[in-house]
């Protein structure tokens, strides 16, 4: 059996954090033909999640433009668990944006009752959290407060830092993800989940290494207490993700 979380969460007919790993796939869309294109796709492939990379959405900055598409996407996927995120482009967000724009996307999102979980850094400071914090209490919406670094692979102690800062800032799942530049910086990964799980955080993680390196790390990380891992539908958002049926053969060996 794997290790699981301490705390559970569950989110329409997904458990975060029991017994499986969960498969989210994410959607990466310029307009809403594309996103509903993507969204009929993924539909038969079953993920346990979607997420929404509204980043990468032209037309974000308008609140009621990303409404509208979110309006149309939840249509789509039925009662799938929805991940909303607006990346910040300093980790990995798709076009610039100003602190207000994202602040004022995520809200909008969270208060339109169409999203289960939202996915913001850590690096957007103590205010902006808990902002989104307490709007996304006050509307039933699951918080994932991340840590991306796509240069490089961390000491242990730091990913450990920013796992915990995140659950001590209110997270309900904590998320980092690092590049790989060897297979000594997947087991630090790998090392740095197992000790999160076992001794220091009791809400579900959410960990990878990207890149073809850190596959492993995708396939098996729910062994070392991973509780979410990422696929691709049809588009990927990050170096590394797999397609989503080759990923649950290789899960289904070792769970």
């Amino acid at each position: 059996m794997r290790l699981q979380s301490k705390t559970q969460i569950k989110v329409r007919n997904a458990v975060i954090g029991g017994p499986k790993p969960l498969a989210c796939i994410p959607v990466v869309a310029s307009d809403t033909k594309v996103l509903l294109e993507q969204a009929e796709i993924l539909k038969p492939l079953s993920p346990d999640i979607v997420e929404w990379r509204v980043d990468g959405y032209h037309g974000v900055e308008n609140p009621a433009n990303c409404l509208a598409a979110l309006d149309s996407l939840r249509t789509a996927i039925g009662d799938i668990p929805l991940i909303f995120t607006c990346r910040i482009e300093a980790e990995g967000g798709m076009q610039p944006m100003s602190r207000e724009t994202r602040l004022a996307v995520i809200e909008a999102a969270i208060r339109s009752g169409k999203i289960d979980i939202v996915d913001i850094e850590l690096m957007n400071g103590e205010d902006f959290i808990g902002t989104v914090r307490t709007a996304a209490q006050e509307h039933g919406v699951r918080l994932i407060l991340s840590y991306h670094d796509f240069k490089k692979t961390p000491a242990e102690d730091l990913i450990l830092a920013k796992l915990e800062q995140a659950q001590t800032l209110g997270a309900d799942i904590a998320k980092v993800a690092t590049m790989p530049t060897n297979m000594a910086d997947v087991l630090t990964l790998l090392q740095a989940t197992l000790k999160a799980r076992t001794e220091i955080l009791t809400i579900p993680i959410v960990t990878m290494a990207m890149a073809k390196e850190g596959v492993v790390t995708r396939m098996a990380g729910g062994l070392f207490g991973a509780d979410i891992t990422f696929a691709i539908g049809q588009a990927s958002s990050a170096p590394g993700q797999i397609p989503i049926g080759e990923l649950r053969q290789a899960m289904s060996l070792l769970y």
